[in-house]
Order: C-alpha cells, then structure tokens, then sequence
C-alpha cells in the first residue's frame, strides 16, 4: 500500500497577474485527482511574498525505497535505546502469556 506525501509548488510574488493566472492553471491542470490543494500566501516584507500551493500526491517508488531503508534504521535505533533504558532501570518487558500483543512491566 502506497502512502500519500504532501507536495508543494512556489510562485514568486514578482510575476505580472496574466503570468499568474496562467502558472495557476497550469498547476490545476497538472495535479492529480484527489490531491485536496490549497492555496496559501507566505512570506513577509523582508523576504518577499510567495504563493504556495500545497497537494497530496502518490509516493513514488524510490521514495518509498528510501522511507522504508530509513525507517528500518530509526526502528533499530530506538530497539537499541529502549534495550539501554530498560538495562539502565532493571525493567523487562515481555509478552504476557495467554495474552497476545500486551506487554507486562517487571521491576
């Protein structure tokens, strides 16, 4: 099952109204069904103004490849921490029998 990522497209605050509306239909256009866009305005006086449109899309592939080898690391990582804490405290944890997917606390 593919999840879904949320995407952003910027539009300088510097493009003529005729430029604007055309880049604003291009995106339309161009999204996906289903995509929930909104539009925001951003920035500040300093820095400038943008638009921003933000839209859900399907993760891709490579994306996907890359979550899962990240996620499987950040899984190990706190396994690795929580079996530290628990060494550190004299806590255990371990299924209780008869009941399936509980965990029990041993001080």
């Amino acid at each position: 099952m593919k999840r879904r990522v949320k995407d952003f497209v910027d539009i300088a605050d510097h493009v003529s109204l005729d430029d604007l509306i055309d880049k604003l239909t291009e995106v339309r256009e161009s999204l996906p069904d289903g995509s929930e866009a909104e539009l925001r305005l951003r920035g500040d006086e300093v820095f400038g103004h943008r638009i921003t449109i933000s839209f859900f899309r399907d993760q891709t592939d490579e994306e996907a490849e890359v979550e899962k080898r990240y996620a499987e690391a950040a899984r190990e990582a706190k396994e690795k921490e929580l079996a530290r804490l628990q060494s550190e405290l004299g806590v255990v944890c371990y299924a209780a029998p008869g009941k399936r997917g509980t965990l029990r606390i041993v001080a």
